[in-house]
């Protein structure tokens, strides 16, 4: 049984229920394996709890922010 792990930050529930859809479909597409036989999880973790470049994703979003907006 194919199983599909997603590790997100703060998801709205209808941004999971289209997220476990599509990555279903698409899934079920290119492997030729029946929908029916997937599992998807999602977990959501804090943005704290994740990190690129050194730097914890809230801290990257705070900056991405300030810079679009100056």
């Amino acid at each position: 049984m194919p199983y599909i792990k997603i590790e997100c930050g703060k998801l709205t529930d209808e941004q999971k229920t289209l997220l476990i859809k599509r990555l279903t479909e698409v899934s079920a597409e290119i492997t030729n394996i029946p929908q029916e036989f997937f599992v998807t999880t999602i977990t959501e973790l804090p943005d704290k709890n994740f990190g690129i470049g050194g730097k914890t994703i809230d801290v990257i979003k705070e900056e991405y922010k300030t810079a679009k907006e100056g």
